[in-house]
C-alpha cells in the first residue's frame, strides 16, 4: 500500500470514528433537550433538540457511506455520497416546517416557556463539542476530498450556530421574561435549517450533473 494509501485509509478510518461520535453524543443531546423543551414548554430548547436528531441521521448517512465506499472501492463514490447528502438536507427542510408550525402556534397564543436554564447549560456544552467536532470534519472532509463530510461538518456548524441562537435566547428570557424570544429564536434555527438543506441538495444535484457528464463524454 502506497503513503497516499495508507493516508487516506487512516482518514476513513478516522471519519469512522467522527460518525460514531457524532451518533451517540447528538443521541444523548437530543433526549435531554427534547425532555427539558417539553417539561418547560420551551420551543427553542425543543427545536435544538430535534436539530440533535437531524445530527444523527447525518452522522448515520455518513457512517453507512464510509462502509460502503471501504467494502466497494471500486464502485463510484458520488452513488454513495449523493444519498447521503440528500439524506441530510430531507432533514433539515423536516425540521424547518416543524418549526415553522410550532412558532406560529406560539405567537398566535401568546405562549412562554416556563424556564430556559436547561437551555443555558446544554448550549454552553454544545456550543465547546460542536466547535471541536466541526473543525475535525472539515479537515477529514478536504483531506478525503469528500463533499458529504464537508458537508457534514457544516451541519455540524449549524448546531453550532443553533446552539449560539439558544444560548441568546436563554440569556435573554431569563433576564427579561420576555416569552416572544422563544419563538423568535425557533425562528432564527429555521433560517439556518432551509439554509443548509437547500445547500445539501444542491451539492447531490451537482453531483449528479457532473456524473452525467462524465458518462455523456465517454
Amino acid at each position: 500500500m502506497s503513503t497516499d494509501q495508507s493516508n487516506k485509509s487512516k482518514y476513513w478510518q478516522y471519519a469512522l470514528w467522527l460518525a460514531c461520535f457524532t451518533i451517540s453524543y447528538n443521541i444523548v443531546e437530543g433526549l435531554v433537550s427534547i425532555y427539558f423543551g417539553a417539561e418547560d414548554e420551551a420551543l427553542t430548547l425543543f427545536g435544538f433538540g430535534m436539530d440533535s436528531f437531524i445530527e444523527v441521521l447525518s452522522g448515520v448517512g455518513i457512517f453507512t457511506m464510509i462502509l460502503r465506499i471501504r467494502k466497494n472501492p471500486d464502485q463510484p463514490r458520488s452513488s454513495f455520497e449523493r444519498t447521503a447528502l440528500r439524506v441530510t438536507g430531507t432533514s433539515f427542510y423536516l425540521l424547518a416546517a416543524g418549526l415553522g408550525i410550532s412558532a406560529i402556534l406560539n405567537l398566535l397564543t401568546g405562549h412562554k416557556p416556563e424556564s430556559t436554564l436547561p437551555g443555558l447549560i446544554i448550549s454552553i456544552i454544545s456550543i465547546m463539542t460542536m466547535w471541536a467536532l466541526a473543525a475535525a470534519k472539515q479537515k477529514v472532509g478536504y483531506a478525503l476530498d469528500s463533499p458529504p463530510i464537508i458537508a457534514d461538518s457544516r451541519c455540524t456548524l449549524v448546531c453550532l450556530y443553533m446552539s449560539l441562537v439558544l444560548l441568546a435566547a436563554s440569556i435573554v428570557y431569563q433576564l427579561t421574561g420576555f416569552g416572544f424570544i422563544d419563538s423568535l429564536g425557533a425562528l432564527g434555527l429555521i433560517y439556518f435549517s432551509i439554509t443548509e438543506g437547500r445547500e445539501a441538495f444542491e451539492k447531490a444535484n451537482g453531483m449528479e450533473e457532473c456524473c452525467k457528464c462524465s458518462k455523456c463524454a465517454g
